[in-house]
């Protein structure tokens, strides 16, 4: 066999199996993205009960619950961050069964939750196997501090 025709069933290959995984996915819901926003995900959540899914949002204020027996965290997760002001829109409850969460993990967290969305009790709930929380940036500028040099004091 020619080196031309190695090649090309190579390549012929590796496109039927990148297809392959392209269609698994489309097939998942995922479509592609690392996550679904929260309001993209509540337009979907029908379709998504026990679909793998990625969320993200932010910890609604007040909303963390520890139970340190079970060892599990339950908490809900809305669109806007809490301290923005505006209308606080549906929530989702998230369970994650795990006490050990990340260190930046509070009210008001920006988060993505995996897991796969489930019915207890006749509620949708969140059954949450990985939950990763965003740094807020430290170089956002602070108003007022800088001198007329231009220097901070």
């Amino acid at each position: 066999m020619s080196k031309g025709v190695q090649i090309a069933i190579g390549a012929t290959a590796i496109a039927a199996l990148l297809g392959w995984y392209g269609l698994g996915q489309l097939n998942n819901g995922l479509s592609f993205q690392y996550f679904q926003h929260l309001d993209e995900f509540h337009v979907h959540a029908p379709a998504m009960v026990g679909r793998a899914a990625r969320v993200h949002g932010y910890v609604a204020a007040n909303s963390i619950e520890r139970d340190v027996d079970a060892k599990r965290v339950r908490f809900a997760v809305q669109n806007d961050p809490p301290h923005a002001g505006g209308p606080v829109g549906e929530k989702l409850m998230v369970e994650y069964d795990s006490l050990e969460t990340p260190d930046l993990f509070k009210d008001g967290a920006e988060v993505v939750v995996e897991g796969a969305l489930v019915m207890a009790d006749g509620h949708p709930v969140f059954e949450a196997n990985n939950v990763m929380a965003k740094c807020p940036s430290k170089f956002e500028a602070k108003a007022g501090l800088m001198t007329e040099s231009g220097i901070e004091s």
